[in-house]
């Protein structure tokens, strides 16, 4: 901390006339100055004469208070060199499945939510996109399909991840891209839950999805990691290199190893070819702190994922204290957030830990919630290759402050004041401490003591009464301050000052208004070539679920869901033994679901429909509900879970592999009933719990099945369980 400079600081002015002045560049001549300076008073003269103005506190108090009341004084400096090079702000789809709904959103919301998340200067602005390279297995909210279900099997059309890379490199063609495995496909594993049985192989496979990504998408994979959150192997990691460079992608680098800082950072500095071969490490959840082995590789540090917070102001409160305290605390120069956009049903885990909200494609609403805003401090005034200066910490009351140059004279200054209650992400446990009102005085110093105005931009997160989101406030002058300037501080605030010109807050009008999932839902499958893989608001919790042409089948089942998963992925969370598909509204209680079902697997194999499902995610083993199973050995069960140990009735029935059969279930009240081919087969069984979950359909095991016609109504009391 160092003293303020003698000249009076320039003060922080809430309101006036609210007029922006253009913005001028942040290095002027002297005679530039000088031409400047009465322009610059008259500026002051008019915003403290307009200061009870209907903005905010008044300047004559603030005056007051910063004699009356001294606060802290922070000099920001490049004499004495520049600190690290900032690698971006971004943000996760995947890990999974969290993209799921959006895909399904109707023109313009889509196009809408994408702007708001990828648009320069508009939204959240990302500077990264995190996907996860799909593994099949069930990897948090979800499971995304494979570019190779099978050895001799490449498809690089399935899921959406492709399609969402390319709308955020529309937006953005500068955005950096990653991918990173969370489970596998079984085949890798040659019968163990395992990646590293044959290394080679399984870094034959990460590499064709990027030279996939390139030669299908004309997409450009900038880092790729080993395996979300679990082991890693030292020899896989040299091999992928090996393998990267022999495929001619040296431009390709490899972050490890997106869990902990250690063991990763250790090994590197035991293992002088581990350490060439490892371009950044990555960490989970940090807590805004490193590790010393860490920060001995001297390699870039990054907090891989982070975040992972109910999108609420809390949640914006918790990202904007990381995203400033992750270098101050960590020499952390990325910061990427689970999950880019909540777009998935909010009772799967983790609902709304987006940076914003869109799970109704069928109603077209969507929410644009805080941490976008809170993100566009930082992003819309930084970029990839500016530095963060030396001269950054923590404020004498409680937050911090970070600054950072492009090294052309533009200079972007991010405070923030975030309280600890009002900033507790969902992990680590955040320490207690103590944010209060307090004046901090900045002081510009080296190249940039000269600037002549800063833009303001302003978020205030709290009480209703007080709180806005990304408000330009008038510009600050410093031409005859001699680069000083006072802000007054309270609690969970963010301040930008920078001398860039060009942020804005994107709008757009309101989205229409909020609707639950439609009562009556009719799916046919009928698509001759889909766009996606996945037929809309199907959400597969275990196994793939695919649009299916039956090239042989000329009539009413010529286009099918198919289930083509045969065995069990390598699994990073819970799969369960059977696959499922939910789907519709969590609240449904009282339901009719009716579909068309056809085994295709002789003698062991089986199908189901539900209803009532009551989890799903990493959760979905011990899903509770009501399922109606047909199987090809003649049998049929009613059970009250997916692992079939709560056994309600059972029986024969005549049924067969290869063939058609259409089941209808209902579930009223603490009754339901099923039917095969419109006769009844099993009335009046009891269900007391759940009271209410998602629509289903599945397989018995990991097998191929198909299904056609789905057809679901709620009654119309389907809000009344809890």
């Amino acid at each position: 901390m160092a003293a303020a400079s003698s000249a009076p600081p320039a003060l922080f002015h809430y309101g006036g006339d609210g007029t922006r002045l253009p913005g001028r560049r942040s290095h002027v001549t002297h005679t530039m100055a000088e031409s400047l300076l009465q322009a610059s008073r008259q500026r002051r003269m008019k915003a403290m004469t307009a200061a009870a103005g209907a903005a905010g506190r008044a300047v004559i108090l603030l005056l007051l208070c910063a004699l009356l009341a001294p606060g802290g004084a922070y000099v920001l400096d490049d004499s004495d060199g520049l600190g690290r090079e900032f690698d971006g702000v971004g943000a996760v789809s995947g890990g999974g499945a969290t993209s799921r709904l959006l895909v399904n959103y109707p023109e313009p919301y889509r196009s809408q939510i994408l702007d708001y998340l990828f648009k320069p200067n508009f939204g959240a602005s990302l500077h990264i996109l995190k996907v996860e390279i799909g593994g099949d297995g069930q990897t948090t909210d979800g499971t995304e399909p494979s570019h190779m279900h099978y050895a001799l099997d490449e498809n690089y059309f399935r899921g959406y991840e492709w399609w969402l890379m390319k709308e955020a490199k529309k937006r953005n063609p500068n955005i950096t891209l990653m991918g990173l495995p969370w489970s596998f496909p079984g085949w890798l594993g040659n019968g163990f839950n395992w990646p590293y049985e044959n290394l080679q192989l399984t870094a034959y496979y990460v590499i064709t999805w990027i030279v996939g990504a390139k030669h299908y998408h004309d997409l450009d994979i900038d880092y790729i990691g080993i395996w979300n959150e679990r082991s890693f192997n030292i020899n896989y990691i040299k091999v992928l290199r090996q393998m990267l460079d022999y495929q001619g992608l040296q431009h390709v680098k490899i972050i490890a190893s997106d869990n902990l800082w250690e063991p990763i950072s250790a090994s590197m500095l035991l293992d002088s070819e581990l350490w060439k071969v490892i371009d950044v490490i990555g960490a989970h959840y940090p807590g805004t702190y490193t590790v010393k082995d860490a920060k001995l590789t001297k390699k870039k540090l990054w907090s891989s994922e982070d975040f992972s917070t109910f999108n609420n102001d809390v949640g914006a409160g918790c990202w904007g204290r990381i995203l400033n305290q992750n270098y101050i605390n960590g020499n952390m120069t990325s910061t990427i957030a689970w999950n880019l956009v909540a777009s998935y049903y909010e009772q799967l885990p983790y609902g709304r830990c987006g940076l914003m909200t869109a799970q109704e494609p069928w109603s077209g609403h969507y929410v644009v919630e805080s941490p976008i805003w809170v993100s566009a401090h930082t992003t819309q005034f930084t970029q990839p290759g500016w530095y963060y200066l030396k001269t950054v910490g923590h404020l004498e009351k409680g937050g911090s402050y970070v600054a950072l140059t492009d090294g052309l004279g533009n200079l972007t200054i991010i405070i923030e004041t975030m309280s600890h209650t009002h900033s507790k992400c969902i992990r680590p446990l955040l320490p207690y401490f103590n944010v209060s009102h307090q004046f901090a005085t900045f002081v510009l110093k080296g190249s940039f003591s000269k600037i002549p105005e800063l833009q303001v931009w302003h978020t205030k997160l709290g009480k209703s009464s007080e709180r806005f989101l990304f408000k330009q406030l008038d510009s600050l002058w410093l031409l005859d301050s001699n680069g000083s300037f006072t802000l007054e501080l309270q609690e969970d605030e963010l301040f930008t000052l920078t001398t860039l010109t060009s942020g804005s807050k994107g709008s757009y009008p309101l989205p229409p208004k909020s609707q639950p999932f439609p009562r009556i839902y009719k799916e046919d499958f009928n698509v001759d070539y889909p766009f996606f893989s996945e037929a809309p608001n199907f959400a597969d919790q275990t196994g793939v679920f695919e649009y299916f042409m039956n090239s042989e089948d000329p009539g009413e089942h010529r286009f099918t869901l198919r289930q083509v998963l045969n065995q069990r992925p390598i699994t990073w969370a819970a799969d369960a033994a059977s696959t499922i598909s939910v789907i519709g509204d969590y609240k449904w209680s009282n339901v009719r679901i009716e579909c068309d079902v056809y085994i295709e697997t002789p003698e062991n194999g089986g199908v189901f429909i539900a209803g009532r499902v009551n989890k799903g995610g990493i959760w979905i083993r011990s899903a509770r509900g009501v399922f109606f199973w047909i199987f090809a050995n003649g049998t049929y069960r009613v059970t009250g879970d997916l692992a079939g140990w709560i056994i309600y009735a059972l029986g024969k029935a005549e049924i067969t592999a290869q063939e058609w059969y259409t089941l209808t279930l209902t579930i009223n009240d603490h009754f339901s009933s099923g039917m095969l081919n419109g006769k009844p087969l099993w009335t009046n069984v009891r269900v007391n719990f759940p009271k209410n979950g998602w629509a289903a359909i599945g397989t018995h095991s990991f097998e191929f099945a198909q299904f056609d016609n789905f057809h679901v109504e709620a009654h119309p009391d389907m809000h009344r369980a809890p």
